[in-house]
């Protein structure tokens, strides 16, 4: 006890020289007595701090073992567990850094780094390394740099991070590779990119030459956060060093860059490139490529590729087998990726839910729903948990396969009882598939239902039921829910605007449908092909034509392309109001414009010359008609039929 006594009394004294001797004693008359018990206890440990070490403590021995014990260089003994305890209590100030002194802490580099590796709070951490700074033959390294800007990194204040980084940067302190690659990944981690960019910069100019691993850190940065244009003028810099060299890993971020911008072939001639420097490609590299090739169209060089990757010794994983089905699957040779699905199971290979997922997907859209139904049924032992993404593509499958609506409803109420909670896709994809079947009520309640749920309003459901009301004619109905979709959506979608201004048109409401088109502008939505052909087809519909043609030669001049409707529409006002010279014209100059001429477009004009009589034109045009490869419908059958039987009829009344 008197030992205690005599190290507190020790302990008073030098806190005295900091002029604050008396505040310790002060605190302990307090009158409150959860304040007077914290600070007994908070005696009781200083006491215990400064108490001579027990002979028999390991602790205590420990805390004072020297790494080195022929130097006498006291900054690299093991962190005194002592200091820890006073830094945990009193924060950094006088009574931390009075500490030091008297347990002889010299303060160095090993030092600062070991008190920033204490768990305590950063601004602590800020104020040592600042108060650090600030001593007499002391200056920060490139190692106590780094160790101040993993803590901020890891509590995530990255704005005092970035202004640490430039210090260090602008400073005294010598930075290597290991740090350049180092502050790059962090940066990038902290979705810092164009300051990755930055300091790599600087670095490079005033502190270090990069090595080919620093360009590799900067590349996968750049290539994680999807900055792909950046990475080949990265690779320029790179081979322009001199002493760096692309490696394996250089060139798949590369490859898989220059797939994402559509630089196909300069993906392929990177393969070619590396194969020249003597390096060969990886899996991941190869996967890459299988995708590449298939995007191509290029079916055979992508098989081809898995040729040579046996041969090479590189075994195909689970990505190479999904780039292979969904390749195939694309290009409709469903029967050869179900071939490559199960080579993979014969190979020891386990599916993904993506490689799954894929394959019901080639099965949904061939229409093989027994396929889908039993793969659905193995995914349980290739521990193959469905998703919402699963359930969407059955449920989308069995309305399109005109399966009864009961029996997809089915499989929703299977997805909520297995717990995969339903995305607003799926509601969209029942409402859409509930209004084509004419079931607008079941939609409207499962609109409600993704209310209640709290999904945002989706535009495609919205979309479905407009339209399906406005076919029914319950245009007021139509024009309510366009109103309360408007009221609730935050991001409004043209297509909606389309769908509502295409019902307006059609139920004879020209003004209201104009009125929503100049509101979709002033709201700050661009019309689209699909908004512009509802507008014209309105204005033909009240024998606007001319109008019409000037609306779509503003659409050309806003860069909203038309496509062959657009001119479809036109056509057929032409046809109606114009008579069959001025459509002869117009469909004479759609055959010089950029545009693939449809068995509508010849079927307008046919029928404009059967009205009038000229059989021997449309005769012409028939065989023209067939010539390119349209076959004749039975529109285009009708409007022969009627000119022949109205020219019949003339015929017969003469005779009489």
């Amino acid at each position: 006890m008197h030992t205690n006594l005599l190290m507190l009394k020790q302990f008073s004294q030098f806190k005295g020289l900091t002029g604050r001797g008396s505040v310790l004693l002060k605190r302990a008359i307090s009158t409150f007595f959860h304040l007077n018990a914290r600070i007994k206890q908070t005696e009781s440990e200083i006491v215990q701090m400064f108490s001579p070490p027990d002979s028999n403590s390991e602790t205590s021995t420990l805390s004072l073992r020297r790494i080195h014990p022929k130097t006498n260089n006291l900054s690299i003994r093991t962190l005194d567990e002592r200091f820890i305890r006073i830094l945990k209590i009193f924060k950094w100030g006088p009574d931390a850094e009075k500490a030091l002194e008297v347990l002889m802490l010299k303060v160095d580099h090993r030092l600062v780094r070991e008190v920033l590796k204490v768990d305590v709070e950063i601004s602590v951490k800020i104020q040592f390394f600042k108060w650090a700074s600030n001593r007499k033959n002391f200056e920060h390294d490139a190692t106590t740099y780094m160790a101040l800007i993993y803590c901020l990194n890891e509590v995530g204040r990255y704005g005092e991070m970035w202004k640490m980084i430039q210090e260090m940067v602008k400073g005294k302190c010598l930075i290597g590779p290991l740090e350049l690659s180092e502050i790059v990944t962090i940066l990038g981690n902290a979705k810092m990119v164009n300051k990755a960019l930055s300091v790599f910069y600087q670095i490079k100019s005033r502190k270090c030459k990069p090595t080919s691993r620093n360009y590799n850190s900067l590349i996968l940065m750049l290539m994680q956060e999807g900055h792909y244009k950046n990475i080949y003028e990265l690779y320029n810099d790179m081979t322009n060093e001199g002493n760096c060299f692309p490696d394996t890993v250089t060139y798949s971020a590369l490859i898989y860059s220059f797939g994402k911008l559509g630089h196909d072939e300069s993906a392929i001639r990177l393969l070619d490139e590396m194969k020249e420097n003597g390096l060969h490609p990886n899996s991941r590299i190869y996967n890459t490529l299988l995708g590449i090739f298939f995007k191509m169209g290029n079916v055979e060089r992508a098989l081809g590729l898995v040729e040579e990757m046996k041969l090479k010794g590189c075994a195909s994983n689970v990505y190479t087998y999904t780039e292979l089905i969904k390749g195939l699957g694309k290009i409709g040779r469903t029967e050869e990726a179900y071939g490559i699905f199960l080579s993979m199971l014969k190979d020891g290979c386990r599916p993904d839910i993506v490689v799954i997922n894929s394959l019901i997907n080639i099965f949904c859209k061939s229409g093989r729903l027994d396929n889908v139904l039993k793969i659905f049924e193995e995914m349980c032992s290739y521990k193959c948990t469905p998703t919402a993404i699963t359930y969407n593509m059955i449920i989308k499958a069995l309305f399109e396969s005109n399966a009864p609506p009961s029996e997809a409803y089915s499989w929703f109420e299977k997805m909520k009882a297995n717990k995969v909670p339903p995305s607003s896709f799926t509601y969209s994809i029942l409402i859409d598939g509930f209004c084509k079947r004419n079931r607008v009520e079941k939609a409207l309640l499962l609109l409600e239902e993704m209310d209640e749920k709290g999904f945002p309003p989706c535009s495609f459901a919205y979309c479905s039921l407009i339209d399906t009301l406005g076919k029914a004619k319950r245009y007021e109905a139509a024009s309510e829910l366009f109103q309360e979709y408007k009221e609730n959506c935050g991001d409004a979608s043209s297509r909606v605007y389309s769908v509502m201004i295409k019902h307006f048109g059609k139920c004879g409401k020209f003004n209201e449908a104009l009125d929503l088109f100049n509101e979709m502008k002033r709201v700050g939505l661009s019309p689209d092909v699909y908004t512009y052909n509802a507008l014209l087809s309105a204005m033909v519909r009240v024998n606007m034509i001319e109008e019409a043609q000037s609306l779509l030669q503003t659409m050309e001049e806003s860069g909203c392309k038309s496509n062959i409707h657009s001119h479809n529409i036109i056509l057929n006002g032409l046809a109606k109001t114009g008579g069959p010279k001025r459509a002869m014209e117009m469909f004479t100059k759609m055959k010089t414009m950029k545009l693939k001429l449809d068995s509508v477009s010849y079927n307008i004009v046919l029928g404009c010359l059967s009205r009038n009589g000229m059989l021997e034109e449309a005769a012409k045009l028939m065989k023209e008609m067939g010539s390119n490869g349209f076959e004749y419908d039975l529109i285009t059958y009708s409007s022969i039929l009627e000119a022949v039987g109205k020219i019949n009829e003339g015929e017969r009344t003469t005779s009489f």
